[in-house]
């Protein structure tokens, strides 16, 4: 006598079939010490609206014939998410982030606002996920699992960064130049390099920065920004300068 799915929330309200022979005309089902709400009868099949309930239980059904062998039932508790790692990235997705909290074992999706993503499942207290394509601004995110949903974590979708130039565009191999960025998307910058080398640097707005070249050698470098969005180039937008000698 299967029962489909075996398992639900703790709260009850799940529909489950169970399947076997002469169960025609049942009478009760009972999930423990509780009744079922019967919902469809055949003599191969009875579906019910389980109770609320906790823990495993014996289910049943009785007829007029009698009452059947029990079946286990799984009550799952709610889920609880407690943080996403990382909270933000670009509108385009593809980026996985860590999700924890309590209860996430059997999780089947994860909801970001509108569009929905397949966890992996690492352990009870976390889970990896892809990030799917959303659009710049929050996103609420839930998960889903056999005990309900979570309350929604927020999410940042960020779109891509551009640069679209550098003032100045030359300095000494010493460094120690102040150096604007200018493009969009900038407000989330977490690093600015100029030929692999990381530089200090300031957000001052959404479309520019300040960056204080570091040492370098001779010639011109790439000058890269990376955001939350993802990464802006500036090919050989630096150059640095020998000073004089004698």
């Amino acid at each position: 006598m299967p029962i489909s799915p075996n398992q639900g929330p703790t709260s009850g309200g799940t529909t489950v079939t169970i399947t076997g022979v002469n169960l025609a005309g049942a009478t009760a089902v009972h999930f423990g010490a509780r009744t079922a709400v019967i919902t469809a009868n055949t003599p191969t099949s009875v579906t019910v609206t389980d109770p609320a309930g906790s823990g495993v239980v014996d289910v049943n059904v009785t007829t007029a014939g009698g009452t059947s062998n029990s079946l286990a039932f799984f009550y799952v508790s709610p889920p609880i998410a407690v943080s996403l790692d990382p909270a933000a990235g670009p509108s385009a997705g593809g980026n996985t982030v860590t999700l924890r909290g309590f209860g996430l074992s059997t999780a089947v999706s994860v909801s970001f606002g509108a569009n929905t993503a397949t966890p992996t499942v690492v352990s009870d207290g976390e889970l990896s996920v892809v990030v799917p394509a959303g659009f710049a601004g929050s996103a609420d995110v839930t998960v889903s699992t056999a005990g309900g949903s979570t309350a929604p974590l927020s999410y940042a979708y960020v779109d891509a960064p551009t640069a679209t130039s550098v003032a100045p565009t030359s300095g000494p191999t010493a460094g120690g130049t102040a150096v604007t960025v200018s493009g969009t998307a900038l407000t989330t910058a977490t690093g600015v390099t100029f030929g692999g080398v990381a530089a200090s640097f300031a957000v001052l707005n959404s479309t520019t920065l300040v960056a204080v070249s570091p040492p370098g050698s001779a010639g011109p470098v790439d000058v890269v920004v990376n955001t939350e969005g993802g990464t802006a180039t500036l090919t050989d937008a630096f150059s640095y300068t020998s000073g004089p000698g004698i």
